[in-house]
């Protein structure tokens, strides 16, 4: 086990390692959304809202339900620390039964949104564009379901260079497919906003196409044997798939939704309060990307030392992880703090936006600390195949702390002031609710290792 020897002289450079690809996968991941906004942008202002209320309502369907395929990534990482590659090729085939259940209820969802374009109250133009938008990202969701197979197993068994290479040439084809579906070229009808959501569908699928030959063709993968034969669904493995992804599922419905009603309750408090929050919450997911790549890696690197009955690392990486989060959350911090009138002035010329964005980034750069903390909680205990305990704390925290509190403090007032303390007042509640469940999950992190190490030396 030469490989875990090493892993336990440098477990910190062992985890920046692995989660750098992670990383800038991820980056070239919101780089999509970010040429799509940009590019709408400049043909109209319908083509952008369509483009914007597009995506929301994709992320809002398809991350809860892709959050359920992450059960496969950990039970991987356990078999691939136990070496035992056999094991692997049926996960890989068993999550190919999975995927194949939860693609066609996103595809559907995207394909008749009627209940979503209810809610949203759109002009009948906009309405129109939403919904052709949405039928064609429903088509491309069923491949971004199995590129996120694809992910989980490659970053399980430490191959997320392999990820971010697709992701960055996935990037690459974006660019010149919006350009020949949005404007219309080679013969193509300009198709605006819709265009993009065409182009994602195609260079999705072609994505899809080659990480299918590069895992049927290329050794690192070929020992796994995933082509070698045909599996059908086995009760128990998809139980156990099941038993650890609708929890994971669920926790990140809490996330998004935590913040998708947040943003509706802003909304009634002005067009400069809400554009202004829109900059909060965009500069922080940008910021999360960094301390979810680090926790990806925490996960699989606690789920492979678990899987070779290493107890004592699984505990080493966890604690690295969180030295390596805090680190970094105090740098992303300061810098978002010092830099947020900059920051604010790239994104808007209006003043009184940028008055208040500056405002909300200082309670952002506060709350990205506890953010980090909480995403090292969540993904270090799925190594685990821990993910029921985290669920709950992130619905009564999130939900009850963070958006129940954020609606006292931000549109009633009370508790801290007679007056609502508008933005301001939920992001307090934002900031309250994640430090919260990020120290709950600290120390529930310290049971599970604690318990789980003296098993194992118990074992031994």
């Amino acid at each position: 086990m030469r490989r875990l020897a090493a892993l336990n002289k440098s477990i910190a450079s062992s985890i920046v390692r692995l989660a750098l690809p992670i990383f800038i996968g991820q980056i070239a991941l919101m780089a999509n959304g970010v040429i799509d906004t940009v590019m709408a942008g400049r043909i109209s202002a319908v083509d952008q809202a369509v483009v914007g209320i597009g995506m929301s309502i994709f992320f809002s369907v398809f991350v809860p339900l892709m959050g359920v395929l992450l059960a496969v990534p950990p039970i991987i990482a356990q078999h691939f620390g136990a070496r035992d590659n056999a094991a692997i090729g049926e996960d890989v085939r068993q999550g190919f039964w999975m995927t194949l259940i939860l693609a066609p209820i996103v595809f559907l969802l995207l394909y008749f949104p009627e209940p979503f374009l209810f809610i949203s109250q759109l002009s009948p133009e906009v309405e129109a564009k939403t919904r052709t938008y949405l039928q064609w990202t429903a088509w491309g969701s069923i491949a971004q379901f199995f590129f996120r197979l694809f992910y989980g197993f490659t970053t399980a068994i430490s191959q997320p260079r392999i990820v971010m290479l697709l992701s960055v040439f996935a990037l690459g084809l974006k660019i010149p497919l919006n350009f020949v579906f949005m404007h219309g070229h080679f013969g193509f009808s300009p198709m605006g906003g819709v265009g993009s959501a065409v182009a994602t569908t195609v260079a999705v699928w072609i994505t899809v196409v080659v990480a299918a030959f590069i895992v049927w063709w290329n050794p690192e993968y070929k020992r796994f044997g995933i082509f070698a034969r045909w599996s059908w669904p086995v009760w128990q493995q998809q139980w156990q798939l099941w038993k650890l992804g609708l929890p994971m599922g669920l926790t990140f419905l809490i996330d998004v939704t935590s913040f998708t009603f947040m943003a509706l309750f802003v909304a009634r408090l002005g067009a400069t309060t809400a554009a202004a929050h829109g900059i909060a919450t965009n500069l922080g997911a940008a910021a999360y990307m960094l301390p979810m790549s680090i926790s990806v890696a925490v996960s699989v690197l606690i789920g492979q030392a678990i899987g070779a009955s290493e107890g004592r690392l699984a505990r080493r990486i966890g604690m690295a992880g969180y030295r390596i989060a805090i680190a970094f959350g105090v740098a992303v911090a300061l810098l978002i703090a010092l830099a947020g009138g900059a920051i604010s002035r790239f994104y808007t010329n209006d003043a009184a936006v940028q008055n208040l964005a500056s405002q909300l980034l200082m309670l952002v750069a506060i709350y990205h600390f506890f953010d980090a903390i909480l995403a090292i909680g969540i993904n270090g205990l799925r190594g685990y195949k821990d993910a029921v305990v985290p669920m709950i704390v992130c619905g009564v925290c999130l939900w009850g702390i963070g958006l129940g509190g954020g609606y006292v403090l931000g549109l009633q007032g009370g508790l801290i002031s007679g007056r609502p303390l508008g933005a301001q007042g939920f992001w307090y509640a934002a900031i309250v609710s994640y430090a919260l469940a990020g120290f709950i999950l600290v120390a529930y992190f310290n049971f599970v290792s604690r318990a789980y190490t003296r098993k194992t030396a118990k074992i031994a």
